[in-house]
């Protein structure tokens, strides 16, 4: 698939980002590589034009615009602006992608999209990582020099004027984006959806983090493997990995946002809800990563979701094992034999004599079953007055009594349960608000505002759990009970 990556400079020397396309550098320290005599070594194969510069190199040509037009001159100023496309490894093989035919669209799209700006193309066939996906690099600088219409990423008049700076908002990323995959989709090439995010969002900060770390890992494990010995570690996680771990697993068990959060908490890390966005603070770090920057499934309507099905899922679970509480050892459920005979040792229907008569039965049926019905009119009182009734229609009156105070006890019940999760859940809030009163009698002995602000920035994961508490303090009317019992 194509990507599209913008990174801005305020580097004002622009020769060095010609230096970078034509010239070997390190692929972690960014330095470029020497041979051994102290030499430039130059890259084996790339393409590279220029767009707007005349007779003049490009990085002469931008030194001359921004001293024409009084720009660029404060070290704060954004000097140029690199975007690199890179294609799928596949692309090469399946689709006919040459280094030449890459370096013709990348001139085409720059022609397109940056107007009037003096630029650098230059495609290389392969990546940092030797996977065989040709890219092509984009460096304009920030300056235009010539008027240009109004292209759809503009939102400003100043956009399309000589002497003004190039400026790329989210607006005119999210186009770039959408022009890549359109270019890919014409081109015949492989294309993802560049426009809806991705579930694990990684930064160009921590993916070297990753290389550098798995580098040095690997350096760390080759003596151990060379003596037969296995590493304990042999994959480098970046701390936002881990956290991406650490939030999986709560959501893989939490069934709400509060379940959520105390199981985020036993590990260290407080969530924070901001405007209708998640951060996430980590024990070593005193400013939260937010939701965006871990990646789409972290983000406040992906938590939801997942905490929603797990609720459903949950219900749905307790449901089953009420419909089906018993299963033989085999898993199936028995099956009883059919009674086709009552049981004689127990209390049998009375016999409708007058109906058998009018059957045809004769008189010594008619003593029998006189007899039978005596007996069991004889058991059946007994059974009443085995438990204490002498009629139907009392145990009848004992039935529905006890049925009503079942059900009152039942409501009883679950009220004492809701109570007794509310004492948990204030038990646990009050546990979390007392161990945050060191950083909290801190930040009263702090004498200044200036100070204040110091301090509670460098105690934010104890601010955030004690406002955590008093929030919820606040929202139950505990201050508001704790206040009048003091006034009484």
């Amino acid at each position: 698939m194509a990507t599209i990556k913008h990174i801005s400079s305020k580097n004002a020397d622009y020769g060095a980002a010609e230096a970078y396309l034509t010239f070997e550098h390190d692929e972690f320290t960014m330095k470029p590589i020497l041979d051994e005599t102290g030499r430039l070594v130059p890259r084996q194969d790339y393409r590279l034009d220029t767009l707007n510069c005349g007779d003049e190199d490009f990085a002469l040509s931008c030194i001359r615009a921004n001293l024409r037009y009084g720009k660029n001159s404060k070290r704060e100023d954004i000097k140029s602006h690199h975007y690199i496309i890179s294609f799928d490894p596949r692309d090469a093989a399946d689709n006919g992608l040459t280094v030449d035919r890459a370096q013709a669209l990348g001139l085409a799209y720059c022609k397109e999209h940056f107007p009037g700006h003096q630029a650098l193309v230059c495609t290389h066939p392969d990546g940092h990582n030797h996977s065989g996906n040709i890219h092509v690099h984009i460096v304009i600088n920030s300056l235009r020099i010539e008027e240009v219409p109004f292209l759809p990423y503009m939102d400003r008049p100043a956009d399309t004027k000589a002497g003004c700076k190039h400026r790329c908002t989210d607006a005119a990323l999210r186009y770039f984006k959408s022009e890549v995959m359109e270019m890919c989709h014409r081109e015949g090439l492989y294309q993802i959806d560049l426009l809806n995010g991705s579930k694990n969002r990684v930064t160009d900060r921590e993916y070297w983090a990753q290389k550098k770390g798995q580098a040095a890992l690997d350096r760390q494990n080759a003596p151990m493997i060379a003596g037969g010995i296995t590493p304990r570690q042999t994959k480098f996680e970046t701390n936002k990995e881990k956290l991406r771990q650490t939030i999986r697993a709560a959501l893989s068990t939490a069934a709400s946002f509060e379940d959520f959060s105390s199981l985020l908490l036993r590990e260290g890390v407080a969530v924070k809800e901001s405007r209708g966005r998640l951060s996430y603070l980590t024990p070593d770090r005193t400013k939260p990563i937010t939701a965006r920057k871990l990646g789409d499934d972290f983000d406040r309507a992906a938590v939801l979701a997942v905490l929603e099905q797990n609720a459903a899922r949950a219900t749905e679970k307790a449901a089953a094992i009420l419909e089906y509480p018993r299963r033989g050892k085999t898993g199936i459920q028995p099956t009883k034999a059919p009674q086709t005979a009552p049981k004689q040792d127990g209390v049998q229907r009375l016999v409708d004599i007058e109906q058998k008569k009018a059957e045809g039965k004769g008189r010594g049926y008619e003593r029998w079953a006189t007899m039978h019905n005596l007996k069991q009119m004889a058991a059946t009182l007994n059974v009443y007055q085995e438990y204490g009734f002498t009629s139907p229609e009392q145990l009848e009156a004992a039935v529905d009594t006890a049925y009503q105070e079942m059900r009152q006890t039942s409501g009883e019940l679950k009220a004492l349960e809701t109570k007794l999760q509310g004492k948990k859940e204030l038990q646990q809030q009050v546990l979390a608000y007392a161990k945050t009163k060191p950083a909290r009698d801190g930040l009263k002995a702090q004498k200044s505002e200036k100070a204040r602000a110091a301090y509670r920035q460098a105690h934010e994961s104890d601010f955030i759990i004690a406002d955590a508490a008093a929030r919820y303090f606040r929202e139950h009317g505990i201050f508001q009970r704790l206040m009048k019992c003091h006034h009484s």
